[in-house]
């Protein structure tokens, strides 16, 4: 197993410089100078050098690279073109916001979505199996910022129950009661879609697994049903579950960005989309490879968690 994981963390060197690649590459081709962006269409040429050459944006794009990767290599994701603030404590500051956002709309959704997989498996072609079949369609085919409004029309506009932006009050104590009331519709929205995947995943695993010789046995051994069920079949039945929660991470923080937006939430996902806009490279690099780095651990942790839910599978 040290073995296995040693090596796994050593494969992160490559994906995460395949990532930064890319997103650089991808940056560099969009259209839209920092420069002028940040001087105002009445800035001179010779203005526009000079905050060129001060960006570090007239050396060749290798260069830039390279010299970007070096500052990378040492702990350091630079500093921002409009800030001016180191961009690590910065992101990570954000990406705190982002981390209590999709962690609760991960759980919602593994949560809400095992408990209607089990009980649509164990009363199959019921009406609670045709009206979960129904609402995972709709909940999968519905975009994630018109949910958020329909939301907010409903619970913030309407009823007047839950607040319809923000993470904390604009006055108030800020603390858990204040969050949790605020984090109620992004964390909904964000996990909806998942919700319905897990549970139409877990549905079809339980099917296969309940049909197998040995819950035939235990039942017949007089064991009960929700014994047969909750130890026999949905702990034989947790592999491919796991696997599509590890999934949705990475489907969870894509869709932080317009959750967030939505719902004016400060995570890193507003962070990100402020910067794309203003052209601002270092602070773009790095939220991606902070969120790129998130994901691939986060596939580690479901691989070795493969270990620990089938003692049949081994790492060398």
């Amino acid at each position: 197993m040290t073995r296995y994981l040693v090596r796994r963390l050593l494969h992160l060197v490559p994906v995460l410089l395949g990532v930064s690649i890319v997103v650089f590459v991808v940056l560099q081709l969009a259209p839209g100078d920092p420069a002028a962006i940040m001087l105002g269409a009445e800035a001179t040429e010779a203005e526009l050098g000079r905050l060129r050459a001060e960006l570090g944006l007239t050396e060749p794009l290798p260069v830039q690279y390279v010299r970007w990767l070096a500052l990378v290599a040492q702990g350091d994701l630079g500093r921002s073109f409009w800030t001016k603030r180191p961009v690590l404590p910065e992101g990570l500051e954000r990406f705190q916001a982002t981390l209590i956002l999709t962690g609760t709309g991960l759980v919602l959704s593994t949560i809400f979505g095992m408990a209607l997989g089990v009980a649509s498996a164990t009363r199959p072609n019921s009406l609670l199996d045709r009206v979960s079949a129904v609402a995972s369609l709709f909940g999968a085919s519905m975009p994630v910022f018109w949910l958020g409004l329909v939301l907010m029309v409903v619970f913030a506009l309407s009823l007047r129950w839950l607040p319809a932006s923000g993470m904390y009050a604009p006055y108030g104590a800020r603390g858990p009661a204040d969050l949790l009331a605020h984090l109620v519709l992004p964390s909904v929205t964000i996990a909806a879609a998942s919700t319905t995947l897990v549970a139409r995943l877990t549905r079809s695993t339980m099917l296969d697994v309940l049909g197998q010789d040995y819950i035939r046995t235990a039942r017949a051994k007089g064991l009960g049903e929700r014994r047969v069920v909750v130890r026999h079949g949905l702990t034989n039945a947790l592999v491919p579950i796991v696997t599509v929660v590890g999934v949705q991470v990475g489907y969870l923080l894509g869709g932080a960005v317009l959750t967030e937006t939505v719902f004016a939430w400060p995570g890193v996902g507003t962070l990100m989309l402020h910067a794309i806009l203003q052209r601002d490279y270092p602070l773009v690099q790095g939220c991606v490879l902070v969120v790129a780095l998130t994901f691939v651990l986060v596939n580690l942790v479901v691989d070795l968690l493969y270990a620990w839910l089938d003692p049949r599978i081994r790492y060398d």
